[in-house]
């Protein structure tokens, strides 16, 4: 390898990385609440690791006070996050988990994990089955001939 080949792959490997550093900035600039509020971003990154960007489409700030956000999932599903002044709480399909707890957090991760993946197989299938039809268009019958000839019986 020349002297000139090495600093060419240097330089390419140099603006790979800053690419990359690049694209890891763009998702927090994204969602302009973690920007505002940084203490959210820990409790996401708590509840749907450091790959968060992945599964969110949107973050909404509801209400003021207690402060709310609806996190929207990209499945369509959503889950809130409500601040208090103890901790956060997390609201999966109706039930409030609190995050001061270790055990409590571990059961809302495993909520939201849920809500991922029970969405994306009920989307799934209905994209396989061509969705849900209650049209008249099937039998339900039995082994019936439906044919429009004449049977002989003996």
């Amino acid at each position: 390898m020349t002297k000139k080949e090495f600093k060419d792959r240097i330089k390419g490997l140099a603006f790979e990385i800053i690419r990359q550093k690049r694209d890891n900035v763009i998702p927090v600039v994204q969602y302009d609440e973690l920007t505002k509020f940084p203490e959210l971003k820990d409790q996401i990154i708590a509840l749907l690791t450091e790959d968060y960007n992945y599964f969110l489409s949107s973050i909404d700030w509801v209400a003021p006070r207690p402060t709310t956000f609806r996190i929207n999932l990209k499945n369509g599903q959503s889950f809130y996050l409500i601040y208090t002044k103890r901790s956060w709480i997390a609201q999966v399909n109706g039930k409030k988990y609190y995050l001061l707890n270790l055990p409590e957090e571990q059961r809302a991760a495993d909520a939201i994990a849920r809500l991922l993946r029970i969405s994306n197989t009920v989307e799934k299938d209905e994209a396989e089955d061509g969705g849900e039809d209650f049209g008249g268009g099937e039998d339900f019958g039995g082994d019936e001939d439906t044919t429009d000839e004449p049977t002989e019986e003996a």
